[in-house]
């Protein structure tokens, strides 16, 4: 019994240090990840038709546009389709979420930002949580 949690804290321990150790590695990575997914949604073929819609919901649930550069990471595809970013605020005007880009309401924040602040959190928690569980199992 003693060997088995012996083995649980050295993983546990283990993984807290790779977490914090390769973090800039997996924000290369993620950057990498992120111009493959721009192409995608610059693509007109049809290839990536379904990625593209389901990228929609998540600009709407994040309020974002894009991944890096904003509408610009549609490339043609943002003037074929008027509802790619359009900010739903009830006065997009006057909110900071929104901005005007080609005459339109748009998020101003892409969606590479919110993608990486959510992994970031979440990266630091199962941290605190692998380093708090291996406190108290010592």
């Amino acid at each position: 019994f003693f060997i088995a949690l012996l083995l649980i804290l050295i993983l546990q321990v283990a993984a807290g240090v790779l977490g914090a150790v390769y973090k800039p590695q997996v924000e290369a990575a993620f950057n990498l990840t992120l111009s493959e997914g721009v192409s995608a949604l610059q693509s007109t073929t049809g290839e990536y038709k379904e990625y593209q819609e389901e990228f929609q919901k998540l600009e709407k649930m994040y309020q974002c546009c894009g991944l890096r550069d904003g509408p610009k990471d549609w490339g043609q595809n943002f003037d074929k389709q008027t509802d790619i970013c359009q900010c739903e605020v009830e006065k997009p005007a006057s909110s900071d979420l929104c901005t005007t880009y080609g005459g339109r309401h748009i998020y101003k924040k892409s969606c590479g930002e919110v993608i990486m602040q959510q992994i970031k959190d979440n990266l630091v928690i199962v941290m605190g949580i692998a380093f708090g569980l291996a406190v108290v199992e010592v």
